[in-house]
């Protein structure tokens, strides 16, 4: 398995042993000494922002200053930067509702329900302190998630018995239908450019150079492979009283040579949006080598990747804004499915609700650990003591015992051999170093080195325990508890060798209908005596 070398230091003994005993499973002790410390296991990130951080860094790289737009746009702006193709721009946006603030009335017939649900008489003091919130709460004054604590204490009752008055007393807020404002989503992070070009035209020097990642939404009437209802926009816009189309050809190229692509082509945009200038709307194409011969659409190697044009001198005069601009834009999604090669949008973004799942051996192996292991810093030493005389001595002819630690466990002193009686066998059996491996979404414990499972051993993933591993520790933890006998003879199942698959995964791996196949002679004993 594979860990961030980054360490998180710890100050005493005391400290490592709170670690290793809450964290174990997750976490791998490192003892140097009086250098204690544990390592942290890398996280994994999503594909969509993992493609917008490198898209950030890419336009940082070029020169570009990040912005935050405006997701919230009145749609005035939207008339104002679309012109007459405003209203086919506002069919595809959400726009913004809420609830609007009842008139409550409140009679005498209310007030004496309000006394039988909080259980005590209301002053004059009281009611009126009632109409005060509820009128302060009908002009704004009071926002709705305060509502209920503030009657409360001004009634010095539970929360719970105003929530209850609220529901039995007042239907009016039940019968509340949500109304819509003239606010709506982003749908264009060009509605947000033009917003934000305007409040800096007169406080920046030309040329300015801006980029934004960032969400917008469509009001789509369904998604699929390809399109969702929201996305990620990278875009970018210049400010200049020169820039013009080759700008835009440029920055394509310089962006999008940092993610592989490696040739462009540049076609008109037929759509021909009315806030571009007329001729300069333009489609980027780019070949990607690594999808020549893909399973995907794109197996040419050839993608449509983004759409650059000038703004349209009529729409910046809107805001003010004297100077040309060039923007450029390109989904994220999009641009994820080319570099991971994914056939569907919606399972690239969201993994989670995908029907047919899949899960990597790398996935799998992450979720195969110990299930039980020492709780103190002297039973990991135990088990790294029996693990090393395990490996030194399994092979010898038996009877035989090998001592492997001595010393002080839980106040307790205790001496720890591995031991076998019989005769003509050896320490342990020929399975005790069988190291577990996940290969194409089977778990199988497998002897290295054998010709029988080398595409195993080269092609799968070592989750990195082996047999002995799993059994030292479980010997540790053992005599922690006072149990001063670990054996194991055969094993047929993971946990005879004190190994567990988590139940995600071994769902996964009964789903698929794949292995997993613990078998093997183990038989290894190890046993702890007290000493005086």
């Amino acid at each position: 398995m594979k860990f961030n070398p980054e360490q998180v230091k710890l100050e005493t003994r005391e400290d490592f042993d709170k670690a290793w005993s809450q964290c174990a499973k997750y976490l791998t002790p490192v003892d140097e000494g009086k250098d204690y410390s544990i390592k942290m296991e890398r996280g994994k990130p999503h594909p969509v922002y993992e493609t917008m951080n490198r898209l950030r860094e890419a336009y940082l790289n070029m020169g570009f200053e990040e912005m935050v737009n405006p997701i919230i746009i009145d749609d005035v702006d939207i008339f104002r930067q679309f012109n007459y193709e405003a209203l086919a721009v506002l069919d595809r946006v959400y726009y913004l509702g809420g609830l609007p603030r009842p008139n409550v009335g409140i009679s005498d017939e209310r007030f004496a329900q309000i006394e039988g649900i909080i259980k005590k008489p209301l002053s004059a003091e009281d009611k009126e302190t009632i109409r005060a919130i509820l009128h302060k709460y009908k002009k704004g004054e009071i926002e709705g998630d305060d509502l209920v604590a503030d009657l409360a204490a001004g009634l010095n009752v539970q929360d719970s018995k105003v929530a209850v008055v609220i529901d039995h007393v007042f239907p009016e807020f039940k019968k509340l239908e949500p109304e819509s404002s003239h606010k709506t989503l982003r749908s264009h992070m060009t509605s947000g450019w033009f917003i934000t070009l305007g409040a800096l035209v007169n406080r920046r020097r030309t040329p300015l150079k801006l980029f934004s990642v960032d969400l917008v939404f469509r009001r789509e009437q369904e998604e699929n492979a390809d399109r969702l209802r929201a996305y990620h926009s990278a875009s970018c816009v210049i400010m200049d009283p020169d820039v013009n189309v080759e700008h835009g050809k440029a920055v394509a190229a310089g962006l999008l040579k940092q993610f592989g692509f490696s040739q462009f082509k540049f076609k008109p945009d037929e759509k021909r949006s009315k806030y571009y200038t007329p001729d300069t709307q333009i489609e980027v194409y780019g070949y990607h080598p690594a999808l020549k011969g893909s399973n995907t659409k794109y197996k040419d190697g050839w993608v449509e990747i983004a759409t650059f044009g000038i703004y349209a001198a009529t729409a910046l005069a809107q805001y003010d804004i004297p100077y040309p601009v060039m923007n450029l834009g390109l989904g994220v999604e999009r641009l994820a499915m080319i570099l991971y090669q994914a056939q569907d949008m919606r399972d690239l973004v969201y993994p989670q609700f995908k029907e047919d799942w899949e899960m990597s051996d790398e996935e799998l192996a992450h979720m195969i650990s110990m299930e039980r292991v020492p709780l103190t810093k002297e039973g990991h030493d135990l088990a790294m003591a029996i693990i090393a005389t395990a490996e030194r001595n399994g092979n010898a002819p038996s009877p035989c015992a090998f001592e492997a630690w001595s010393g002080s466990l839980n106040g307790r002193k205790l001496r720890v051999s591995i031991v076998e009686k019989e005769e003509n066998k050896k320490l342990c059996g020929a399975a005790y170093l069988n190291e577990v491996y996940v290969y194409r979404g089977d778990v199988l414990g497998i002897p290295l080195n054998n010709p029988k499972f080398r595409e195993v051993q080269e092609k799968g993933v070592r989750v990195g325990i082996r047999y002995i591993d799993a059994i030292a520790n479980a010997a540790a933890r053992n005599a922690e508890e006072g149990i001063y006998e670990t054996a194991v003879k055969m094993s047929r199942a993971p946990g005879d060798v004190n190994i567990v698959i988590d139940p995600v995964g071994l769902r996964y791996i009964q789903g698929k209908k794949r292995r997993v196949d613990f078998r093997g002679p183990v038989f290894t004993t190890i046993r702890a005596e007290a000493i005086e």
